[in-house]
C-alpha cells in the first residue's frame, strides 16, 4: 500500500473510532440525561401511550386515565374529587410535568421501573401492552373529606397523623386546585395554567401549604417548650407554682410581655399556664433554659431538618437567637417557624409516649400483577422526651380540652388533648392572626391519630385558634375514630 492510500485509511479508521466512541458515549454516558430532557418529546409520547397506574387510598383509586383526541398523546391523565386530594397526588401533566407523588413514583406508574422488568417482559412475552403499577398511600378518605370540607373556603392546612405509626392520614391545603383542569395540552390547560400561576393568583392554590409553607406557630409551640422545661429537670410537677412573676419583662428590653387579658398567670403551674395560654409563663421559661437547650428540644421534635414523606416537607425552623428573641420563640412569635407536618408531629409525639415516629404517605408500591415491590415498614424518628415527661404533657394538653382554650375539640365520651394557638405576623402584627390547634384522641387501642390545623385567613372577624382551627381538627379526629370501629 503506497503512503497516500495508507494514511487515508488511517483517517478514515481513526473517524470510524472517533464515531463509535461517541455512538457508546451517547447511548451509555448521556443515556439517562438525553432521556430526562425535557425537550425530549419522544419520551413524552411514550409516558402518555398507555394509562397510567393509579393513586390508591382505602382501596380505591383516586386518579384515572381517559383516551384523548391527540395525535401524540393517547392518554392523559384524571383525576377524582382533585381539588381535594391535590396536596397528595400532585399534578401529571402532558406540558407540565408531574409534582408530589405523580412525580416521585413515576416509574412504577409508567411501569417504566426497573423493579418491573420482570413484568414488562413477561408482557413483551405475551403480547401485552406495558401497564404501570399503582401507589397505595395510608391516607383515610373520610378524615381527609372531613378537613378539606373544615377549611372550605377558609386559606390554610391540615395535616393528620397516626401517632403509632408515622402514617399521614390527611394532607389538606386550600384554596387548591383540580390537576386534571392541567393534565392535558390543549388551550383549556394552558388558560387553567396561567390562572393558577402565582403571578396571576396570589392565592397561590398550588401550594401545598401543608407540607411547603411555615408559619410562626403561636401558642401551640408551648407545648415544645413545656416539654423541655420537664425533660431539663427544672420543673417535675405540673401542678406545682412556677417562678413566673407578672408582669414579666423580657431580658435586655425595656418592653413587657403581656398576656391576652387579664389572665391569672403570676406563679402559675404548667398546667394552668397551658390552659390559659400565659404568655409570661412560657416566655420566662424559654428564656430560663436558654436558646441552646430550646433548640435542642425543637430539633428532637424534627425542627430545622427536611422531612420526606417521601414528598419534601421544607424545614420548621427553630434558630439561634439573642436572649430576647428566644423569649418569644418560646411562645412561638419570635423567629421560629413551622409547617402545619410539623406541629402534628409534636402532638404525636406527645400522644405516643414520648416516641416520634416518621411521618410517610405511601404504604406500598404495587406492580400491574398486583404483586408487592416495595413495603414501608414504620420506622422511629426520634425520642423527644421520656414517657413520664409525655405523659404529664397529655394531661396538659387534656386539660386545655375539658376546661380550658380546646373546649371546641371535645368529643363525647373521647378523650382528646389540645393547645390552641393565636399567631401574630405582618409588620408590627398588623397582620390578621392565623389561627392554630394541635390535638390526638385517644382510642382503645393508644391514640390512632394526632393533627394540626393551621387558619391562615377566613373572612371571620374573630380569629382564635379555639374558634376557627379547633372544630376542623375535631372533624378529623372525629372521622379517624368513627374509621377505626
Amino acid at each position: 500500500m503506497n503512503k497516500p492510500v495508507r494514511r487515508i485509511a488511517i483517517f478514515c479508521g481513526l473517524l470510524v473510532l472517533a464515531l463509535l466512541v461517541r455512538d457508546n458515549w451517547i447511548q451509555f454516558v448521556q443515556a439517562d440525561e438525553l432521556k430526562t430532557n425535557k425537550h425530549n418529546r419522544r419520551v413524552l409520547i411514550a409516558r402518555y401511550s398507555q394509562p397510567r397506574g393509579n393513586i390508591i387510598v382505602d382501596g380505591r383509586a383516586i386518579t384515572g386515565s381517559v383516551e384523548t383526541n391527540s395525535t401524540d398523546f393517547a392518554y392523559k391523565r384524571t383525576y377524582q374529587n382533585g381539588a381535594m386530594w391535590a396536596p397528595v397526588t400532585g399534578y401529571a401533566s402532558q406540558v407540565y410535568g408531574a409534582t408530589q407523588l405523580e412525580s416521585i413514583d413515576d416509574g412504577i406508574l409508567t411501569g417504566d421501573d426497573d423493579r418491573l422488568f420482570f413484568n414488562r417482559t413477561i408482557d413483551m412475552i405475551t403480547g401485552k401492552e406495558k401497564k404501570g403499577g399503582d401507589v397505595i398511600t395510608t391516607l383515610n378518605a373520610k378524615a381527609q373529606q372531613a378537613a378539606f370540607r373544615g377549611l372550605g373556603n377558609k386559606k390554610g392546612a391540615v395535616a393528620a397523623l397516626d401517632p403509632r405509626t408515622g402514617k399521614i392520614l390527611a394532607l389538606a391545603s386550600t384554596p387548591s386546585y383540580d390537576p386534571s383542569t392541567i393534565a392535558g395540552s390543549g388551550k383549556q390547560d394552558a388558560a387553567a395554567w396561567k390562572a393558577l400561576d402565582k403571578k396571576n393568583n396570589p392565592d397561590d392554590p398550588m401550594l401545598n401549604r401543608a407540607l411547603r409553607q411555615t408559619y410562626p406557630p403561636g401558642s401551640t409551640f408551648k407545648v415544645v417548650t413545656a416539654a423541655a422545661a420537664l425533660e431539663d429537670g427544672k420543673y417535675s410537677d405540673i401542678d406545682a407554682p412556677t417562678d413566673s412573676p407578672l408582669p414579666w419583662k423580657l431580658p435586655l428590653s425595656t418592653r413587657y410581655l403581656h398576656n391576652e387579658g387579664n389572665l391569672p398567670c403570676k406563679n402559675a403551674s404548667l398546667r394552668n399556664a397551658l390552659r390559659v395560654s400565659c404568655n409570661t409563663v412560657f416566655g420566662k421559661l424559654g428564656d430560663d433554659l436558654g436558646n441552646e437547650k430550646m433548640r435542642e428540644q425543637a430539633e428532637k421534635f424534627g425542627f430545622n431538618q427536611e422531612v420526606f414523606t417521601p414528598v419534601r416537607a421544607v424545614a420548621s425552623v427553630y434558630p439561634k437567637d439573642n436572649q430576647p428573641q428566644n423569649a418569644l420563640d418560646s411562645i412561638g412569635q419570635g423567629s421560629n417557624r413551622a409547617t402545619p407536618l410539623q406541629m402534628a408531629m409534636v402532638a404525636a409525639a406527645v400522644a405516643n409516649n414520648g416516641k416520634l415516629m416518621e411521618p410517610y404517605m405511601v404504604d406500598k408500591l404495587r406492580a400491574p400483577n398486583l404483586s408487592v415491590v416495595e413495603q414501608h415498614s414504620p420506622r422511629q424518628m426520634s425520642q423527644p422526651m421520656s414517657a413520664d415527661t409525655a405523659r404529664k404533657l397529655q394531661a396538659m394538653m387534656e386539660t386545655v380540652v375539658t376546661d380550658g382554650t380546646g373546649r371546641n375539640a371535645r368529643i363525647p365520651g373521647v378523650t382528646v388533648g389540645g393547645k390552641t394557638g393565636t399567631a401574630e405576623h405582618g409588620v408590627g402584627n398588623t397582620g390578621t392572626p392565623y389561627a392554630w390547634f394541635i390535638s390526638y384522641a385517644k382510642g382503645d387501642d393508644g391514640s390512632p391519630v394526632a393533627v394540626a390545623v393551621v387558619v391562615e385567613s377566613s373572612g371571620a372577624t374573630e380569629v382564635s385558634g379555639g374558634r376557627l382551627a379547633a372544630p376542623i381538627a375535631r372533624s378529623v379526629m372525629k372521622a379517624v375514630l368513627d374509621s377505626e370501629k
